[in-house]
């Protein structure tokens, strides 16, 4: 992959905020190279709609032996047919619904995750019930070691969750270390998710970026 047109300011440059920056683009350069240092993007409402690059101090992430999985998500997973990587833009669609509050995913988005995932670099887990309905599911970002999660939906109880718990033992088993959600939200922290230091979160980055491992399947 050709290198970004953009250049980040390293870490140790960052404000003392969530919002590291703005501008730029959603190329595929840029995005990954944003994710290798520990940046999303997502749009700046205000004053104006911009493009902005975030990094939360305290960031959010699920250890991958943290999950907590009662016995009723147990039951809900029997019940849905998981896949990887078969309606990505589906997925995207899906967790872009207008319908949704805070939504933030545009078209843009939409278009440019799309490419990253025809790259080889976005990915999707999708949670089906037995008609062969779509129920929910979840996309990211993966570099090697690390899972940024994006976001994640259901139209059926639980299978956002599902979805999750497969990401997880998907992990596991191939040796990634890092899954990132980036804000710890009520929700999340339900299911394991806490909050670390920024500084600490780009520790746990620089290991899981540098660690080459298979895609998971």
């Amino acid at each position: 992959m050709a290198p970004s047109r953009w250049i980040f300011k390293p870490a140790e440059l960052w404000p003392d905020d969530d919002l590291v920056a703005a501008g730029g683009d959603l190329e595929p350069p840029t995005l990954v190279d944003a994710y290798r240092r520990g940046l999303f993007p997502m749009i700046v409402d205000a004053p104006r709609r911009v493009l902005g690059w975030w990094s939360p101090d305290p960031r959010g992430i699920l250890p991958l032996d943290g999950l907590r999985v009662t016995r009723s998500l147990q039951k809900s997973a029997r019940r849905f047919d998981v896949r990887v990587d078969t309606c990505f833009e589906a997925i995207m669609r899906g967790c872009a619904d207008p319908r949704r509050p805070h939504g933030w995913i545009t078209a843009d988005f939409v278009q440019a995750y799309t490419r990253l995932h025809e790259l080889g670099w976005a990915h999707s887990i999708e949670v089906f019930d037995r008609r062969g309905h779509l129920a929910g599911g979840l996309y990211g970002v993966r570099v090697n070691g690390l899972f940024a999660g994006e976001s994640m939906f259901s139209l059926q109880r639980d299978a956002s969750k599902v979805a999750l718990l497969h990401l997880v033992a998907l992990m596991r088993t191939s040796g990634m270390t890092l899954l990132d959600v980036q804000w710890c939200t009520p929700h999340l922290a339900s299911l394991g998710a806490i909050e670390i230091p920024r500084t600490a979160y780009l520790r746990l980055l620089a290991d899981a970026v540098d660690t080459l491992i298979a895609s998971p399947r």
